[in-house]
């Protein structure tokens, strides 16, 4: 390829380079360009037999846009024009530089390059265009001969203007603009989207390209007070219209654009909800969402703490493995939802003990024990219904239980406690001391305490049958017992609650406040909860033996609460069930209204949604636990409010077992077994 020389300064139209230089000096082009000055560039063909120089005409219709090939401004004379990368620059001085450079004809993906020249035909720097237009990278050329430091030498020589954005132009000052996108061009940039919408039956306007090029010719402020002019007295469907052309060259899928890690940074803050929605979004939104870490944490966050592993592996789809965390979670959703509003299945029904009362309620895995004043235990498989074993060997009524495993613990009115092997029905220890019926016990690990009438308690070992400890101190009938391994708790009918220390047999604190017989007790450790005749429930520290809060509300006697940490739900007497704080002592929700039970509560159960409820009504009720509303009823005996009674409840994570009866025959004294599971496919 051959290229004529570029001819000297002199005989150019413009004047003397020293003039041009002080009166078009770079810095000048941007204010000229701000203003709407536009000079006219001349092209010039990248097969050329030499370097026309001069300039045409000055224009101000004339505009740099991307693709194509910008003029040379008039005035500037020695400055060298805007180039494709398909150019040569020519001369005998340029040959020699030019062989050092290790610079393509196009961009790295193929897009036009521009080259930018500075005063004595000398360039520093080029510009490449992404596709979208809008993002400007600076590319350093490889240079033959360069200083010390790594710079061009010939860069830095005096005259010289640098390109703002280059790695020269951070310390030396301002640059030649870059040329102007235009919306067309970001439109044609992308894939499939460069034809513009057509207007379908409608010619374009004689005087159209003429009304484009006067718009063009106005500066950037003249051009948004024509715009502003023009969208007022455009109609709703006009500009509905502009919208559709123009949003969507601004949407952006991000989470794509973001690494795998970010995008399921952002994506974890979504609620489980709104992940699945997200996951109908694309292919790869999809793939995110079924990260099987990033529904780990969300079971989690429901307390979930087993992924559901499905005995064969499946595929969702081609490329889609399921995750075992989502299955899990998916699985808890849909059993909320059968005990929210799914259809009642018909109960198991367990018929045992006559007609007698089932005074203490067991329930672990898919096993079940009763207790009853019949003198027996009754062991039942929650699958099935069958009776398994029929614990028999206590003289008097059975009045409290414990399980763990296949071990059944049992206190009579014969003022014994035994140890039984569900499995088999057979008695491993009778433990003997108590001279009263045993009223209360708590099991922990394989140890028991036992509460009795005769005002004592009773630390055994169940696996040797020994009497380990005896505490004295009350000086009534002990009603409720906790203990943790460490320390045990006792409220009486002395009005008092103590805390032990078995080991040494010995009262730590004896917490007083109460003015009648504690019923009910609580402990996790820290806070001790008691409820109270007096209608009172008191919560103490543990470790001070302080009374932290007075909780007031409840009309009678409160037969019953469950803690689950600073959450404390408490059933009545007088028919009402509240919810408390025990940090704050203040009272969160109270289960009433029209739908409330309307006798005394027997007994309750909660977890991290729900509140389930028995009454002497007969009814069995289900509440939510953040609002305090009532759900619906999960069973509602006949025979309630004529003598049905629901005594004693005892829930699982898909099953709820109640205990019913009456005092007067009116209710068949039953078991019964409502599951809430779903199917797995």
């Amino acid at each position: 390829m051959t290229c004529r020389r570029r001819p000297s300064s002199e005989e150019a139209p413009g004047g003397s380079p020293s003039q041009q230089e002080q009166d078009a000096p770079v810095p000048q082009v941007l204010a000229e360009e701000e203003n709407g000055v536009q000079a006219a560039w001349e092209s010039e063909e990248s097969d050329c037999s030499g370097v026309e120089g001069g300039s045409g005409p000055e224009s101000d219709s004339s505009r740099v846009r991307v693709g194509q090939e910008p003029e040379e401004p008039a005035g500037l004379g020695g400055h060298g024009r805007l180039e494709p990368a398909s150019s040569r620059v020519c001369g005998a001085q340029e040959e020699e530089e030019e062989e050092g450079s290790c610079c393509s004809d196009e961009g790295e993906d193929g897009s036009d390059v521009y080259f930018y020249y500075t005063i004595g035909e000398r360039w520093i720097d080029y510009l490449e265009r992404t596709e979208e237009g809008s993002l400007i990278r600076h590319v350093r050329p490889k240079m033959k001969r360069k200083s010390e430091n790594g710079l061009d030498s010939r860069a830095l020589s005096p005259g010289k203007k640098l390109c703002k954005g280059s790695e020269y132009s951070r310390t030396l000052g301002p640059c030649i603009p870059s040329p102007t996108t235009t919306f067309g061009d970001l439109r044609n940039a992308k894939p499939g989207q460069g034809r513009r919408r057509r207007i379908p039956s409608v010619a374009p306007p004689p005087e159209l390209q003429d009304w484009l090029r006067t718009f063009q010719r106005w500066s950037g402020p003249e051009k948004l007070l024509a715009l502003d002019e023009l969208i007022d007295r455009c109609e709703p469907s006009q500009i509905k219209y502009m919208m559709q052309v123009i949003e969507p060259q601004f949407q952006r899928d991000f989470i794509s654009l973001l690494p795998k890690e970010l995008a399921l940074y952002v994506l974890s803050f979504l609620e489980p909800r709104d992940l699945l929605r997200a996951a109908q979004t694309c292919r790869y939104w999809r793939v995110l969402a079924e990260d099987n870490l990033l529904w780990r944490e969300k079971c989690r966050d429901e307390g979930i703490e087993e992924p559901l592993n499905l005995r064969k592996r499946r595929l969702l789809s081609p490329g889609f493995m399921y995750s075992p965390w989502k299955f899990a979670f998916m699985r808890q959703h849909k059993i909320d939802m059968n005990w929210r509003s799914g259809d009642l299945r018909a109960p198991k029904v367990l018929k045992g003990h006559d007609d007698h009362v089932i005074t203490c309620l067991q329930f672990c895995g898919n096993r079940i024990v009763s207790g009853s004043d019949d003198n027996t235990l009754k062991v039942w498989s929650a699958v099935t219904g069958e009776c398994v074993q029929t614990l028999v060997g206590h003289t008097g009524g059975v009045w409290s239980s414990q399980m763990r495993d296949n071990i059944v613990i049992s206190g009579s009115t014969d003022r014994t406690l035994k140890v039984w092997n569900a499995d088999t029905g057979e008695c491993v220890h009778t433990l003997y001391g108590h001279t009263s019926t045993v009223r209360c016990m708590h099991l922990h690990g394989s140890r028991v305490v036992s509460g009795s009438r005769d005002a004592t308690l009773r630390l055994w070992d169940i696996e040797t049958g020994q009497c380990l400890h005896v505490l004295m101190g009350h000086v009534a009938a002990v009603r409720c017992v906790q203990y943790d391994g460490h320390k045990v708790v006792s409220g009486a009918y002395d009005y008092t609650v103590k805390v032990w220390d078995p080991e040494s047999e010995s009262c730590i604190h004896t917490l007083q406040g109460h003015t009648n017989r504690v019923y009910s007790l609580q402990f996790d450790g820290t806070h001790i909860v008691s409820g109270s005749l007096d209608t009172s429930i008191r919560v103490w520290d543990m470790e001070s033996g302080n009374c932290l809060h007075t909780l007031m509300g409840h009309q009678s006697l409160t037969s019953g609460m469950e803690l689950r940490d600073n959450i404390l739900v408490s059933g009545n007497a007088d028919s009402t069930v509240k919810i408390w704080d025990i940090k704050t002592g203040q009272c969160l929700q109270t289960l009433q209204g029209p739908s409330k039970h309307q006798s005394a509560v027997t007994c309750l159960q909660f977890s991290s949604k729900f509140v389930v409820t028995s009454s002497d009504d007969g009814t069995v009720k289900l509440w939510d636990l953040k609002t305090g509303e009532f759900v619906r009823n999960l069973v509602a005996l006949e025979s309630g409010g004529s003598g049905g009674v629901v005594w004693r409840i005892r829930a699982s994570n898909t099953k709820l077992v109640c205990a019913v009866g009456s005092r007067n025959g009116t209710e068949e004294t039953k078991l019964l077994v409502l599951d809430f599971d779903v199917d797995l496919k």
